[in-house]
This record gives C-alpha cells, sequence and structure tokens, in this order.
C-alpha cells in the first residue's frame, strides 16, 4: 500500500502508530506479535464498521521489515484519557463517554469469525511460555466452562486511552482483543484496566479508579440495573481477565500480584 513510514504518534504494549499518508496512520506492530494478532484487528475493525459502530476507516496492510501493519484513518483528536489527565473532562464525564461506548458494543451483533471466550483462552494458553502456572491454567478454563458464556461482542480493552474524542463524536480504536463474551467479562476488563493495571502508571492513582466507578455506575443505569447487580455479575469473570492480562505480558511487573488475585478468585469459585 502506498505510504511510508513518518512520524511516531503513538504506541501501546504491542504496537506502533505512525503516520503513513495524508489523512492516514500505520498500525504497526512490535517484532515478535504475531502477525494473526494483527489480522484479527484488521477483521474486527473492518466488521464492526460494517455494522455502524464508531471505529477508523481501514485502509489495508502492510509488510514493514517483517512487521505486520494495520492502514487506518488518522483520527483527529485527543484520546479521553488525555483529556481526563488535563482535566479537560471530569471522570464523571470521562466514565460517561465510556458506558455509553460499552453499551454500543455489546448491542451490536459480533462478527461471525470472531473468536469465543473459551477459544480465545485457549489459543493464549497454547501460546503461553511458562507465564501462568498449568494448575491455574487448568482452574481457569474449568471456570469458563462452569459459568454463563454469553454470545455478544466484548472489545475487552475499553479504557480512555482507545477513545480517541474527534469533531464527529467519540471513536473506539484497539481491537486486537476483541473476542465473543458477556458484557461482564469486557465490564471485567475495564475494572482491572482502570482499577488495577493503570493506578500503578499514572500520575493521579485515584483517577482511573474514580473513573472505571463512573463507567461501571453509568452503565448500570443504562442498562436498567442496580451497580451491586452488575458488580455481582462482573466479579466471577475477573480471574479470567487477570489470566488474560498475565498471558498479554501487560504489564510484567505486576505478575506475581496478578496471579494471586487469580488463585484468590479462582478459591472463591470453588
Amino acid at each position: 500500500m502506498q505510504g511510508s513510514l513518518g512520524e511516531k504518534i503513538g504506541e501501546g504494549a504491542f504496537s506502533e502508530a505512525y503516520v503513513w499518508a495524508p489523512g492516514q496512520v500505520v498500525k504497526l506492530f512490535k517484532a515478535g506479535v504475531s502477525n494473526q494478532l494483527g489480522r484479527h484487528e484488521l477483521r474486527m475493525i473492518r466488521a464492526v464498521r460494517a455494522a455502524g459502530l464508531p471505529v477508523p476507516e481501514v485502509f489495508g496492510e502492510v509488510k514493514l521489515d517483517g512487521r505486520f501493519g494495520i492502514v487506518l484513518e488518522h483520527l483527529d483528536g485527543p484520546t479521553l484519557w488525555h483529556l481526563s489527565r488535563t482535566g479537560a473532562v471530569t471522570f464523571e464525564q470521562a466514565g460517561a463517554v465510556v458506558a455509553a461506548l460499552a453499551m454500543s458494543v455489546h448491542k451490536t451483533p459480533p462478527p461471525a469469525e470472531i473468536l469465543s471466550m473459551r477459544c480465545y483462552m485457549e489459543n493464549e494458553l497454547r501460546l503461553d511460555e511458562g507465564k501462568i502456572p498449568k494448575h491455574i491454567a487448568t482452574d481457569v478454563l474449568a471456570l469458563i466452562d462452569r459459568l454463563p458464556p454469553g454470545h455478544g461482542l466484548c472489545h475487552c480493552d475499553l479504557s480512555p486511552g482507545n477513545v480517541i474524542m474527534t469533531a464527529e463524536g467519540a471513536k473506539l480504536v484497539d481491537w486486537s482483543f476483541a473476542m465473543r463474551g458477556p458484557a461482564a467479562l469486557d465490564l471485567g476488563f475495564l475494572h482491572v484496566i482502570l482499577s488495577e493495571l493503570a493506578p500503578e502508571i499514572a500520575d493521579n492513582p485515584e483517577r482511573p479508579r474514580l473513573t472505571d466507578g463512573a463507567a461501571q455506575s453509568e452503565y448500570a443505569r443504562l442498562s436498567g440495573i442496580s451497580l451491586a447487580g452488575l458488580t455481582a455479575a462482573m466479579e466471577p469473570y475477573l480471574p479470567i481477565v487477570r489470566t488474560f492480562v498475565v498471558l498479554g505480558n501487560v504489564v510484567p511487573s505486576l505478575r506475581e500480584l496478578l496471579i494471586h488475585r487469580i488463585e484468590a478468585g479462582l478459591r472463591l469459585r470453588d
């Protein structure tokens, strides 16, 4: 695809974003990241955009020095995380935006080819290199089999850093970990990201926690259930979410703490 690698404008755990051509960026996955992850995201973005969700347009794929890249529409605007950090929006406002996007995602029929939570976990465990002890892997799969699987669309990274606030409204990016599951799984990811991972790197650890609380509260209101009911529905999925986080090696320094919490959560489910 015609274009050239320009200025680096963003970076995540698995990829970097560069200017590519006028109105376009390339999301370039880091060396060592499976090309399957990038191709999965490309398929998911195309499918959810066709379904009407607010995501960037996909222009194609590229290979640069063996690294897989997705050429995307350049979304003009700051992230919700940036606006929250600078005080341009309150944590209540940020939480409301995230909750509304989550509700839109969960009302969207999942693409036919999307993997279930069970299949996604099996694939991740198959590629594991000792990050998860074997007994935990066995117990997590058994937990998944006992829980209501859910058949909805889950983004699984609904954090303010993946929300771009454009002139046309909020747009949701980073669909690498989209899977089929219950809304409680997606809300569990949101909770772990904002209440356990983000506080470790935030200048103000309370901001992501407060944003999580506001998002969960607003989602409960939008869905017509109590916050206590929502929290109870989410709780059994937290060991599964934390296992995905450890397998993804998202925050290596938290591995031991997360494994301890996974084991504690699994004991509660016995």
